[in-house]
């Protein structure tokens, strides 16, 4: 399938400078990039590559200065980050509404609904009363238990598992091996020293426009809903526990914990094999350091923090430059003590 620099322009709010009718079929990094790919330049440090390249069309910042002739077709936009991944969304959704269909073998309860223009992969288990809209891509070896739905043009990528009951919302992408739904972590100790089971009877809502990745874990709540809001991003190899609510547009990277109960704002962003305890909040806008163990609730909007426990961004700092500095005072305090002491012995002479 071919696009024309004018068609893509179109697509992207961009002009032209170059051969409009130039065409291309496929995508290439401006370093790599062949003729009949389209490549993107962001990063000034990429720049070089800009004059050397064989791609046939270049989406660029309406900023960017030439500093010798180009071969390309050039697409000027504001961002040129933002409009290659505008574009690479547009381009993913033609070639999903390509796939339709049911594969054989699967089994679909005879009280699931499946909407128009829907994929499902062969493997795959649909339960009772389970509901696929409009759209949505079911990929093999899928399993959806009893009254899970699944929203419009929603993506579920193989072996995920979702559990029964749980509600996945329009435009999500879920991808391989991630488990929706599983128990939540919860057990009462009994006089005898055994642990009694406590039931987890509620269940997983995913909003709209979420993505989770893979081997990722989102346990269902004891009573009531675990909730991912609309617009978050979660990486791979997460766990995310019982009635954690983690709020719109918020990212979470790979290997992060969050105990049960915790309340993660809205455009909070968490860095990689980070812990936050149970039952406290986190606010709206919070930034925790890649690593960080959190022991308590951050209360002001906008924060960042770092270390375990984790404090103050900017504290933090000061205290490792401090640290690093303690062997220099160390030896100024020995100095100092040496020549107090000289001092007392004449004083006292």
């Amino acid at each position: 399938m071919q696009f024309t620099a004018a068609q893509i322009a179109m697509m992207i709010n961009g002009k032209v400078e170059g051969n409009a009718d130039t065409a291309v079929a496929s995508f290439g990094k401006i370093e790599e990039a062949q003729k009949g790919q389209l490549a993107f330049l962001a990063n000034p440090k990429y720049e070089e590559y800009l004059y050397s390249t064989k791609a046939s069309i270049i989406i660029v910042n309406e900023t960017q200065e030439l500093k010798q002739p180009v071969e390309a077709t050039l697409i000027k936009v504001a961002d040129a980050y933002t409009a290659f991944a505008t574009l690479l969304d547009k381009y993913q959704q033609i070639m999903r509404q390509q796939l339709t269909g049911i594969q054989q073998p699967v089994y679909i309860a005879s009280t699931a609904k499946v909407g128009d223009n829907v994929f499902i992969g062969a493997f795959s288990y649909l339960g009772e009363n389970v509901i696929v809209a409009d759209g949505a891509k079911i990929y093999p070896n899928t399993f959806l238990g009893d009254n899970v739905r699944i929203g419009k043009n929603t993506i579920i990528h193989p072996g995920v598992k979702i559990y029964h009951d749980c509600v996945i919302g329009d435009n999500v992408s879920i991808h391989a091996g991630t488990v929706i739904g599983g128990d939540g972590f919860g057990f009462a100790p009994q006089a005898d020293g055994t642990l009694k089971k406590v039931p987890q009877i509620g269940n997983v809502i995913i909003e709209d426009g979420v993505e989770i990745g893979a081997n990722a874990t989102i346990d269902r709540a004891t009573i009531g809903s675990t909730l991912i809001k609309a617009g978050a991003k979660l990486d791979n190899l997460l766990q995310i526990a019982h009635n954690v609510e983690v709020g719109n547009n918020s990212v979470i990277a790979a290997q992060s914990g969050i105990s049960g109960s915790t309340k993660v704002g809205n455009n909070v962003m968490i860095g990689g094999q980070v812990g936050i305890v149970g039952h406290i909040k986190i606010a709206d806008g919070t930034k925790i350091n890649a690593q960080s163990g959190v022991s308590k609730s951050i209360t002001n909007p906008n924060s960042a923090v770092t270390g375990s426990p984790a404090f103050d961004y900017t504290a933090a700092l000061r205290s490792q430059v401090a640290s690093r500095n303690l062997p220099g005072l160390e030896k100024r305090v020995l100095e100092l003590e040496k020549i107090l002491k000289e001092i007392m012995e004449k004083k006292n002479a």
